[in-house]
This record gives structure tokens, C-alpha cells and sequence, in this order.
């Protein structure tokens, strides 16, 4: 399993998330139970979680699956789906660059805190 630490923004919004990539490394324990709850390393579905444990931190795999924030967490899901590879631990997922609601996409709150020391 491949995991990334990410920053999920939105308005007025900011969620420290993990996400799992599921795919099996050199484990054969861990293929096997990639295997067993029906993961395809042709397919890799991401796990993603909130770091915080909020709202008692719901993990799906399936970005349909949030109950809370559905604006959000699904359109974060979709976007770390399909761009896993391409991410950087700690970077931002910004929703409203995204969804094309603004022209540029934010800055890590991190850089922002250290710019104002």
C-alpha cells in the first residue's frame, strides 16, 4: 500500500487527510489480503481518511460513500483517485480550483503559517 498525506481546502474549509493507495507491495501477506477484500492491482481503489478522526473518520474506498461534507470529501476522493501518482505528501486539494470556482489553486496553510513567523 502506497500512503499520502494530503491538505483538502474548500471554503472555509481545511481537512488533514491520509490517503491509502491499495495496491500490494512486497508482502505476500499483504497481497493476500489485498486479495481477500477484493482489491485489484489492475484497478487500485484510495482509501481516504480524515487525520483528525472527526465525525467518527469514515474511510471509504468508494468516493460516494461520505455522509458528511459529500461536496468536499467526494470531490477530493475523485480528484486523489485519479491523480495518486502525480501528488506530493502535504499538498493541497483544492475543491474550489477544482470545480473551476476560482482561477488558481491555494496555498498550503503550513507555507502560509511560516511566511507570517
Amino acid at each position: 500500500m502506497i500512503t499520502k498525506s494530503v491538505e483538502i481546502s474548500d471554503r472555509a474549509t481545511f481537512i488533514p487527510a491520509i490517503a491509502i493507495k491499495m495496491v500490494p507491495g512486497d508482502s505476500e501477506a499483504e497481497r493476500y489480503l489485498l486479495w481477500r477484500c477484493g482489491y485489484s492491482p489492475d484497478h487500485p481503489a484510495v482509501i481516504l481518511l480524515r487525520m483528525d478522526g472527526a465525525w467518527g473518520s469514515p474511510a471509504p474506498c468508494d468516493p460516494y460513500d461520505w455522509p458528511e461534507r459529500p461536496r468536499t470529501m467526494r470531490q477530493a476522493h475523485l480528484y486523489i483517485t485519479a491523480h495518486f501518482d502525480e501528488l506530493s505528501d502535504g499538498q493541497v486539494i483544492d475543491i474550489e480550483w477544482i470545480l473551476k470556482e476560482t482561477s488558481k489553486p491555494k496555498v498550503s496553510e503550513r507555507l502560509t503559517l511560516q511566511e507570517a513567523k
